[in-house]
């Protein structure tokens, strides 16, 4: 390791931090200067990486948690020779860069997950390190070792500060992912204040209590930082943490080390000078020629580190076919929608069910056909009722398991699944109660704006939870997810809408997707053939019941209320149509023609009714409709009580159409 070459590079990753935060007067430069040692060992020697295949399968992950520090990213990836030219940099920030505020997923070669909420990249490593634990297990075979690659994670005191980080790092160390290794860039300091402000606590001492390996090194010291990432690799049994002791800002002297050098404030104000300080030429974003040149000679020997390693996967591939058809195609294999409804058994028509116990059944026929598909559960599989049978347990020892055991860690599990979900080889899902979604929404939110195809399972959706009383029983939660952009929520009214849904989510590839399912049963509707009912779903809304007269009054009605739109039906007469609709996403994005033949404009007596509050619905029923719901808090009484209580009856319905 050639020292003195990366020291440059390090001074020369400072300046090019300094210098796009001048120019767009807007950025954080205290991490990418505090850690720019860390990424010299990093980029310029330590990592298994090709930045001629940014997506090489058995690369690195590397993963900045602390996202607000991007320039850090965004300096070594441009030394590394990945495709972010020296022009994007200098467009740190502006319309339409490559190099946008925070990390974002897909817009930049090399950026592996979206960052910037502290904590979140460290939960989304763990992520990636069980998808790789999967893929070892699955796919390394006696004769080819296709997958031995490591997740490097780079975070701050607020990352660790973090309640989703505290959860992700207990899993981790609870599973003994010793394919983890994440780099503390301990410099003191939070936004605010210096952190002894805020925190008190021994965090090497935690990390140990928590199943991690520890070490503490300078992490100014290029040998201190490459010695112990090649001792964090080389431990078993154990995700490793090196607290690198750091200084913020460094090379800002008036700022550096303190509160002031977090933030772009002090890079303005004091950088005109730091190029001098750094020993770096006035001409802003200056790379050398000596630099430029190790870069590209470490580049020619990933490229061919990389050529070694494929000419070990083709042979693999060759001895194992179906398996590589599997890996390729990964979490985006494209899904055959009947074919995949075909395998799931109509139900009969009488039946009576939760859709939780439909999801249940659906699950089993589709996990048999889509081997990429693993569930996981925050500690509720036997109320979720999403476990793969026969799946087996993901643990240490046995990481071929599809079943994932959250613990009562909702946070984290959002986290992870993203992580999952960002390395492309597994469709990652998890459950919990519709009303600690909360818990994960963080989470979610970034799962939408980075189209990852997470599928989410969330039970006990509404007031008939019962006795367990307001604390549980969701009211604002289904509407709150349906603001999230690019969030398909489905609410499906029984076993066959379920299928339909669980199909729909399966064949979602640029986003995420809720599955709002129900504790109570409720009855299977055969007002429509179950073909009909499965379908609807992927239209998001459809007529369940037509009228059969001229057309009077329009009911509309999602889940476990559909049963009272179809009675009231009945009670109304022959001019009362009711459409089902269980995906607000899924119906907007319809055509305009098909929207008008499920909600004609000609009848504008429209009610609709849903367990929960109402003002989403106001854009289908119109200012002269109703909506009958729950603006309030539920009550703790048995489910059907709490339901007929709150008017979520048949009655209701008739009353308000009348």
């Amino acid at each position: 390791m050639n020292t003195e070459i990366l020291q440059n590079a390090a001074n020369q990753a400072r300046g090019l931090a300094i210098d796009a935060v001048h120019a767009c007067k807007s950025g954080h430069v205290g991490l990418p200067l505090g850690s720019a040692e860390i990424g010299a060992v990093l980029y310029g020697h330590a990592l298994s990486v090709n930045p001629d295949e940014p997506r090489w399968l058995n690369r690195d992950r590397f993963v900045l948690s602390g996202g607000h520090g991007s320039m850090f990213l965004y300096s070594w990836l441009h030394l590394a020779g990945f495709d972010l030219s020296l022009d994007e940099l200098k467009n740190f920030r502006q319309l339409h860069s490559k190099t946008p505020g925070h990390p974002e997923f897909m817009e930049t070669d090399g950026v592996e997950s979206t960052t910037g909420p502290l904590g979140q990249g460290i939960g989304n490593a763990v992520g990636f390190a069980v998808s790789q634990k999967m893929a070892a297990a699955k796919y390394n075979t006696a004769e080819h070792t296709i997958l031995d690659n490591h997740v490097v994670a780079l975070a701050g005191d607020g990352c660790i500060q973090e309640g989703v980080a505290q959860e992700a790092s207990a899993l981790a160390g609870h599973l003994k992912l010793d394919n983890l290794i994440v780099f503390y860039d301990s410099n003191d300091v939070t936004l605010d204040a210096m952190a002894e402000k805020s925190q008190s606590e021994d965090t090497a001492k935690r990390y140990e209590a928590l199943g991690w390996g520890v070490v503490t090194i300078d992490g100014h010291d290029l040998n201190a930082v490459a010695s112990a990432f090649e001792a964090a690799k080389a431990a078993t049994g154990k995700p490793q943490l090196i607290i690198a002791k750091t200084e913020i800002a460094r090379g800002i002297p008036e700022v550096a080390g303190t509160a002031a050098g977090h933030g772009e404030g002090g890079a303005i104000k004091h950088s005109e000078n730091a190029h001098e300080v750094l020993g770096l030429p006035a001409d802003r974003f200056y790379v050398s020629q000596d630099v430029r040149a190790h870069f590209a000679e470490l580049k020619q020997a990933r490229i061919e580190a990389y050529n070694t390693w494929k000419a070990t996967y083709d042979a693999w591939a060759s001895a194992n076919a179906s398996l590589a058809a599997q890996l390729e195609a990964g979490a985006s294999a494209p899904v055959d929608v009947d074919d995949l409804l075909s395998q799931i058994p109509v139900a009969d028509d009488d039946a009576s069910a939760a859709t939780r116990v439909s999801g249940s059944n659906v699950l089993q026929p589709i996990a048999a056909a889509r081997p990429e598909l693993i569930s996981g559960s925050a500690d509720l599989h036997g109320s979720t009722k999403n476990y793969i049978k026969d799946g087996g347990d993901f643990l240490p020892g046995n990481e071929s398991g599809r079943n994932l055991l959250f613990g009562i860690r909702e946070h984290a599990m959002g986290a992870l699944l993203n992580g999952m979900a960002y390395d492309g080889i597994w469709r990652a899902s998890g459950a919990t109660f519709m009303v600690f979604a909360d818990y994960l929404r963080p989470s979610i939110r970034l799962a939408s704006l980075a189209g990852l195809p997470v599928v989410y399972i969330f039970t006990h959706d509404s007031v008939g939870v019962g006795e367990d009383g307001p604390t549980h029983q969701p009211v604002e939660t289904v509407s709150g997810l349906r603001v999230i952009p690019n969030l398909d929520v489905i609410r499906p009214c029984d076993t066959e809408e379920t299928a339909g849904a669980f199909v729909a989510a399966m064949e979602r590839q640029d986003g995420p997707t809720v599955l709002s399912l129900t504790r109570q049963g409720v009855p299977n509707i055969n007002t429509a053939s179950a073909d009909e009912r499965r379908q609807g779903v992927l239209k998001g809304g459809y007529v369940l019941k037509k009228e059969t007269s001229d057309l009077d009054v329009i009911i509309i009605a999602t889940g476990s209320e559909v049963q009272h739109a179809i009675a009231a039906a009945e009670e109304i007469g022959s001019g009362a149509r009711v459409v089902s609709m269980p995906s607000m996403f899924r119906f907007d994005a319809q055509s305009a023609e098909y929207k008008e033949s499920v909600l004609p404009a000609s009848c504008s007596k429209r009610v609709a009714i849903e367990a929960g509050v109402t003002g989403l619905w106001y854009k289908y029923v119109g200012l002269e409709g109703s909506v009958i719901g729950i603006d309030r808090f539920g009550i703790s009484a048995p489910g059907g009580t709490v339901m007929a209580e709150l008017g979520m009856t048949s009655a209701s319905v008739v009353s308000a159409a009348r």
